[in-house]
C-alpha cells in the first residue's frame, strides 16, 4: 500500500518538473513547449486521480 502512495507523489513531482521545463524553454527561446505542458497536465491529473482512487480503496478495508 505504501508503494502506491509513493507513486502518487511521484506523479506530482514529475508534473512540477515538466512544468518547470515548459517555463524554462519559454523564457530561453520564447517558444511554447506543448509536449512538456501536456505531460505536466497529465501528471498532475494522475496525481489527483490516484489520490482519489487510493482513498476509495482505503475506505473499503
Amino acid at each position: 500500500m505504501k508503494l502506491f502512495k509513493f507513486f502518487q507523489y511521484a506523479y506530482l513531482i514529475f508534473g512540477v518538473v515538466f512544468a518547470f521545463d515548459a517555463v524554462n524553454r519559454y523564457i530561453q527561446t520564447e517558444t511554447i513547449a506543448y509536449t512538456s505542458i501536456l505531460l505536466a497536465a497529465t501528471a498532475i491529473f494522475m496525481f489527483f486521480f490516484r489520490r482519489k482512487f487510493n482513498k476509495r480503496f482505503d475506505n473499503k478495508d
